[in-house]
């Protein structure tokens, strides 16, 4: 899952909602690395792994173009 947030404010409220949500509904823990401030954030549970950019850093890792031939499941913009 690959997401942008406008802001460090919120990608930490992006990661916190997924954290929270994740662990409520499922009972997963992620294993997290980065932080706001960086611009990057990534919460891995094994199984999915969630990307949070800022809009500069995404356009520059463009992690898309690797998972260009992969199943795009849902797309939101």
């Amino acid at each position: 899952m690959i997401c942008t947030g406008t802001s460090s404010r919120m990608l930490n409220a992006l990661a916190d909602g997924v954290i929270e949500k994740t662990r409520q509904d499922h009972n997963k823990k992620a294993h997290i690395e980065g932080n706001p401030d960086s611009g990057w954030l990534v919460l891995d549970y094994g199984d999915i792994v969630v990307h949070l950019f800022d809009e500069e850093l995404r356009r520059y890792y463009k992690l898309e173009e690797l998972w260009k031939e992969g199943k795009v499941l849902l797309r939101v913009q």
